[in-house]
């Protein structure tokens, strides 16, 4: 039994993100594993839905956020 696969195009088209922008992660090891057969990128769906259960998040966290001033 094959394991379910998602190229490049179709992973970008599903997050609607554009195809650059996986390439970007993979070169910066960012966002989910990848398989690559011979010159062809290929995402399984297993690695694909253990990044996004990862990526879940409850609130947005204040690091990087401006605070006002306290007087």
């Amino acid at each position: 039994m094959q394991a379910a696969r998602l190229s490049q195009i179709e992973l970008a088209t599903h997050w609607n993100i554009s195809p650059r922008t996986l390439e970007r992660w993979r070169w910066t090891g960012e966002g989910p594993r990848f398989v690559k057969l011979g010159g062809r990128v290929v995402y399984r769906l297993l690695d694909i839905e253990e990044y996004e259960q990862a990526m879940i998040r409850s609130s947005t966290p204040a690091k990087g956020r401006l605070q006002q001033p306290t007087i």
